[in-house]
């Protein structure tokens, strides 16, 4: 079940439960939380049974990436022009998707605020398994230029798993392309499992997340 002290810090009337009559007449309860949230903890995803089978879907995950349309900082500026004609994105199969529950592939684009970050992990953990994560440039590994700073992380692999770095600040449109394939390679060779790694360690991650962010005001579970 949902924690109800969690559930209570929602001040936002429109998250009480309330009744609503139907179209047909018929009065129902409606509970918004639930319908933005679960009240299960996350699952790994098992890999098929049969090999040959787990081959395929992994070479089809690697040449369908589906990437979240979220500028998490300054990196962002460089994802753009990815899908222009000079570095023509889509021939290696990738695509921009406008929700967590259609993409597979999030990136973070540069430093990430305490703020934005749990923004960021609700918006990760809506998206289905297998999912991966890019993290571009230094801020992501050590906080960069803003490694002192008071309202930025420094390590972004202490709250949310990481599959491919990309160096630089920032890297270039180039060095995006080189990180999407090796995580192609990852995936190809069955390696793309850090989303398990997120489930299987999902009490680290959460107090972790919870220790930078003071406002927590959500229920754990959140796809």
């Amino acid at each position: 079940m949902l924690e109800e002290k969690n559930i209570n810090k929602f001040e936002n009337p429109y998250y009480a439960k309330r009744e609503v009559t139907g179209p047909d007449g018929e009065k129902f309860i409606v509970d918004p939380i639930k319908d933005y949230f679960s009240d299960e903890r996350p699952q790994v995803h098992q890999p098929n049974s049969i090999p040959v089978v787990e081959k395929f879907l992994n070479w089809a995950r690697a040449e369908s990436l589906w990437v979240l349309g979220f500028g998490t900082g300054c990196g962002s500026i460089e994802i753009p022009p990815l899908m222009t004609p000079r570095f023509d994105a889509f021939r290696f199969g990738i695509q921009s998707r406008p929700t967590p529950r259609q993409s597979n592939v999030f990136i973070i684009s540069g430093y990430l605020a305490v703020k934005t970050l749990k923004r960021v992990i609700r918006s990760y953990e809506q998206m289905p398994n297998p999912k991966y994560v890019l993290a571009l440039g230094s801020c992501t590994i050590n906080g960069g230029m803003y490694f002192d700073s008071y309202n930025t992380i420094n390590r972004l692999d202490q709250y949310m798993p990481v599959d491919v770095y990309v160096a630089g600040c920032m890297p270039r449109p180039e060095a995006l392309l080189a990180g999407f394939n090796k995580l192609k390679e990852l995936i190809k060779d069955g390696k793309g499992e850090k989303a398990n790694e997120y489930s299987e360690n999902f009490d680290w991650y959460k107090a972790n997340q919870k220790k930078i962010i003071k406002d927590w005001n959500m229920p754990d579970y959140n796809w």
